[in-house]
């Protein structure tokens, strides 16, 4: 049998699978940290944005429709 996965699944995977990298990543970059540690606000914000992208897959989608006269 033939399993073909949905597109959204197969981004939902990939993002899961990114945002546990990152996660692993965040947690293993050494300390101190100071506020200006580029490559870790880097990393901070691709979590962010792979967070908003799951967020946007999970969204209920609105799609509006005219009414009937």
């Amino acid at each position: 049998m033939l399993d073909i996965a949905w597109p959204t699944d197969r981004a939902r995977t990939a993002l899961l699978l990114a945002r546990g990298e990152l996660d692993e990543e965040i947690r293993s970059y050494p300390t101190p940290i100071s506020g200006c540690d580029a490559q870790y606000n880097h990393l901070l914000a691709e979590r962010r944005r792979v967070h908003a992208a799951l967020e946007a897959l999970d969204a209920d989608i609105h799609i509006p429709t005219p009414r009937a006269p």
